[in-house]
């Protein structure tokens, strides 16, 4: 009986060790993914309008306006491997991971830059979503080559530019005088949020005939393929928008 008891024992305090060992080993696996990633983060300074150029290969990435002539670009990298070297040319930074490291894994990097408000910006990734909010420069394009969402809030300039194969495209602004707009899709939904006095002319293409132009709607506008394509002017047409989508729907929303 003894025996017995000392071997029961024996079998407890080996099980504990070995729950306690899986903990432990458990508890050092999820401290080194923390840990491989590297957070960076580099300040520029800037006039009261630059022109942002960034290529990422897989992220997120979220461009911001702030009220400050200065540059800040925040960065969480997924490998610590992964080159991330900033270029400042007079007024344009130019941010390129995807020639900075080619040939090699780069893994995901999820950006979040402030820029001043009256600033140009040109992002683009193969993979993940993008969104640009409260920018009143010149020039917006984002463009996912692969699979990610475009959020474009707050924007009013005169040229936009918003591209992606796989992914929803929303646009809340404003269409300047005299402005180009392009939006486009493969798989997705097109939402166009803007003012109720919006002059544009307008171009949409969508292959599933769902097209809701709401109340922008007039007897001016002509379709094409049975619904499938509209085309006419929505005030004196000061603007030129075209928005195409192969597998989804467009949406326009009075603001």
């Amino acid at each position: 009986m003894k025996v017995r008891s000392h071997f029961t024992r024996f079998a407890r305090h080996a099980a504990n060790l070995i729950a306690v060992a899986m903990v432990l080993m458990l508890t050092a696996l999820a401290t080194g993914e923390v840990y491989a990633q590297q957070h960076v983060s580099k300040h520029f300074n800037a006039g009261k309008s630059v022109r942002l150029e960034l290529k990422n290969v897989s992220g997120q990435v979220e461009v911001e306006s702030w009220n400050r002539n200065e540059i800040k670009i925040s960065a969480t990298l997924e490998s610590s491997a992964t080159r991330f070297a900033p270029r400042q040319l007079g007024d344009e930074l130019i941010v390129d991971l995807l020639g900075d490291n080619r040939g090699h894994d780069v893994g995901d990097v999820n950006f979040k830059i402030q820029l001043p408000v009256n600033s140009s910006v040109d992002v683009e990734t193969r993979r993940g979503d993008i969104r640009v909010t409260n920018m009143h420069g010149g020039f917006v394009r984002a463009r996912v080559s692969s699979e990610g969402d475009i959020t474009l809030a707050g924007i009013n300039a005169s040229q936009i530019v918003a591209q992606s194969t796989i992914g929803n495209i929303y646009f809340d602004g404003e269409f300047a005088n005299g402005g180009m707009y392009e939006f486009q899709t493969t798989v997705g939904e097109i939402t166009i949020r803007i003012p109720g006095e919006s002059a544009f002319k307008l171009v949409a293409a969508s292959s599933t005939r769902q097209i809701s132009l709401g109340h922008f709607w007039n007897k001016g506008f002509q379709s094409f393929g049975n619904g499938r394509k509209y085309v006419g002017d929505v005030g004196d047409g000061r603007a030129s928008v075209s928005v195409t989508n192969l597998k989804g729907g467009i949406t326009f929303l009075r603001r």
